[in-house]
Protein backbone atom coordinates (compact mmCIF):
# COMPACT_ATOMS: atom_id res chain seq x y z
CA UNK A 1 0.00 0.00 0.00
CA UNK A 2 2.64 2.73 -1.17
CA UNK A 3 -0.18 5.34 -1.14
CA UNK A 4 -1.48 5.03 2.04
CA UNK A 5 -1.90 8.35 4.17
CA UNK A 6 -2.90 8.26 7.82
CA UNK A 7 -6.36 9.58 7.78
CA UNK A 8 -5.55 12.62 10.42
CA UNK A 9 -3.61 13.99 7.02
CA UNK A 10 -6.28 12.81 4.43
CA UNK A 11 -6.71 15.87 2.39
CA UNK A 12 -9.23 14.44 -0.01
CA UNK A 13 -11.68 13.38 2.83
CA UNK A 14 -11.43 16.40 4.26
CA UNK A 15 -12.41 17.73 1.00
CA UNK A 16 -14.99 15.63 0.23
CA UNK A 17 -16.79 15.36 4.02
CA UNK A 18 -16.49 19.66 4.09
CA UNK A 19 -18.23 19.44 0.23
CA UNK A 20 -21.01 17.12 1.49
CA UNK A 21 -21.54 19.06 4.89
CA UNK A 22 -22.16 22.05 3.81
CA UNK A 23 -23.48 21.21 0.77
CA UNK A 24 -27.08 23.23 0.30
CA UNK A 25 -29.83 23.06 -2.98
CA UNK A 26 -28.14 26.10 -4.35
CA UNK A 27 -25.23 24.21 -5.48
CA UNK A 28 -27.45 22.01 -7.52
CA UNK A 29 -27.91 18.90 -4.96
CA UNK A 30 -31.77 17.65 -4.50
CA UNK A 31 -32.73 18.17 -0.89
CA UNK A 32 -28.81 18.18 -0.30
CA UNK A 33 -28.40 14.66 -2.13
CA UNK A 34 -25.67 14.62 -4.51
CA UNK A 35 -23.99 12.00 -6.38
CA UNK A 36 -20.88 10.96 -6.72
CA UNK A 37 -19.73 12.41 -10.35
CA UNK A 38 -21.34 15.86 -9.22
CA UNK A 39 -19.70 15.43 -6.22
CA UNK A 40 -16.06 15.10 -7.71
CA UNK A 41 -16.71 18.10 -9.92
CA UNK A 42 -17.38 20.38 -7.17
CA UNK A 43 -14.25 19.03 -5.40
CA UNK A 44 -12.30 18.87 -8.36
CA UNK A 45 -11.06 15.47 -7.55
CA UNK A 46 -11.10 12.26 -9.69
CA UNK A 47 -14.48 10.06 -9.45
CA UNK A 48 -12.52 7.26 -8.14
CA UNK A 49 -10.99 8.77 -5.06
CA UNK A 50 -14.29 10.51 -4.64
CA UNK A 51 -15.82 7.21 -4.12
CA UNK A 52 -12.93 5.54 -2.24
CA UNK A 53 -13.87 9.08 0.29
CA UNK A 54 -17.34 8.50 0.56
CA UNK A 55 -16.88 4.94 1.51
CA UNK A 56 -14.85 5.88 4.12
CA UNK A 57 -17.12 8.75 4.95
CA UNK A 58 -20.15 6.00 4.90
CA UNK A 59 -18.32 3.24 7.26
CA UNK A 60 -17.26 5.94 9.60
CA UNK A 61 -21.85 6.45 9.58
CA UNK A 62 -21.55 10.10 8.45
CA UNK A 63 -22.99 10.15 5.37
CA UNK A 64 -26.37 8.52 3.41
CA UNK A 65 -26.79 6.71 0.45
CA UNK A 66 -29.88 6.21 -1.45
CA UNK A 67 -30.45 4.98 -4.59
CA UNK A 68 -28.02 2.27 -6.84
CA UNK A 69 -27.56 3.57 -10.27
CA UNK A 70 -26.56 6.42 -9.80
CA UNK A 71 -26.50 6.39 -5.96
CA UNK A 72 -27.14 9.66 -4.00
CA UNK A 73 -25.20 11.13 -0.95
CA UNK A 74 -26.16 12.99 1.72
CA UNK A 75 -24.28 13.81 5.08
CA UNK A 76 -25.72 12.91 8.41
CA UNK A 77 -25.42 15.44 10.77
CA UNK A 78 -27.21 14.01 13.65
CA UNK A 79 -24.82 11.10 13.25
CA UNK A 80 -22.05 13.43 12.87
CA UNK A 81 -22.79 15.39 16.24
CA UNK A 82 -22.90 11.87 17.99
CA UNK A 83 -19.56 10.16 16.83
CA UNK A 84 -16.56 9.84 19.49
CA UNK A 85 -14.42 13.23 19.48
CA UNK A 86 -11.09 10.60 19.15
CA UNK A 87 -12.61 9.13 16.03
CA UNK A 88 -9.97 9.45 13.18
CA UNK A 89 -12.61 10.73 10.72
CA UNK A 90 -14.15 13.07 12.87
CA UNK A 91 -10.41 14.97 13.99
CA UNK A 92 -9.82 15.70 9.66
CA UNK A 93 -13.51 17.18 9.57
CA UNK A 94 -12.78 19.07 12.53
CA UNK A 95 -9.50 20.47 11.99
CA UNK A 96 -10.44 23.49 10.69
CA UNK A 97 -6.74 25.64 10.09
CA UNK A 98 -6.62 25.01 6.53
CA UNK A 99 -9.73 25.42 5.25
CA UNK A 100 -11.06 28.73 3.45
CA UNK A 101 -14.97 28.62 4.62
CA UNK A 102 -15.77 31.22 1.89
CA UNK A 103 -15.84 28.21 -0.43
CA UNK A 104 -19.26 27.22 1.47
CA UNK A 105 -20.57 30.41 2.08
CA UNK A 106 -21.34 33.31 0.34
CA UNK A 107 -21.68 36.52 2.87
Amino acid sequence: MEDYQPVNEDKELKQVGLELMFMTPEKGAVDNWVTAVELAKMVELPLDIVKKKLGILKEAGIVRVKGINPKYWKFDDYSFQRMDEEDEVYKVLCSFDDVDFNRYFSY
